[in-house]
C-alpha cells in the first residue's frame, strides 16, 4: 500500500497584526498564554492530552454564519483552557467582557471575547470524560 502521507494536527495559526508585540502581549495577559523571546506562543500536545476530551478541531462554517458575530473576520480562534472560571474572572479584571457565555454542554464550557484588532476567540473548556 502506497502512503499518501497524513496530517498530524495544526501546526500553527499565523495571521496579520497592525501591531504584533502588542496583540501577542495581550493575549499573555488576558489568556495567559507563555509568549517566547521570539515573540509567539509554542503549546505542547502534552497540554492537551492531559484532558481526555481536547483535541484540535478543523471546520468550516457556512458563508453566511453569525457565530462569528460580532466579527466579521472570515475566522475564529478556539482555545483550549483547563479554568474557564479562572480565565473570564482575568479577563474581568483587565476590562475584557465576554460577548458571550454558553451553558454547560457535553463538550464543556464555551465562552466569546473579542481581541482588540477585532478576532472572535472561543475560550473552551474540555469537559472529562
Amino acid at each position: 500500500m502506497i502512503s499518501n502521507g497524513q496530517v498530524l494536527g495544526i501546526g500553527g495559526v499565523f495571521f496579520k497584526s497592525k501591531e504584533p508585540t502588542a496583540l501577542i502581549n495581550w493575549y499573555r495577559d488576558v489568556v495567559g498564554l507563555h509568549v517566547h523571546d521570539w515573540g509567539g506562543v509554542f503549546i505542547t500536545p502534552e497540554a492537551m492530552a492531559a484532558h481526555p476530551r481536547a483535541g484540535t478541531v478543523f471546520r468550516p462554517f457556512k458563508h453566511d454564519t453569525d457565530y462569528f458575530s460580532p466579527s466579521t473576520r472570515e475566522f475564529m480562534i478556539n482555545l483550549a483552557v483547563d479554568d474557564l472560571g479562572g480565565i473570564l474572572a482575568n479577563c474581568a479584571k483587565l476590562g475584557v467582557t465576554p460577548v458571550k457565555t454558553f451553558p454547560e454542554e457535553t463538550n464543556g464550557k464555551f465562552a466569546h471575547i473579542m481581541d482588540p484588532e477585532g478576532k472572535k476567540i472561543e475560550l473552551w473548556q474540555p469537559k472529562p470524560m
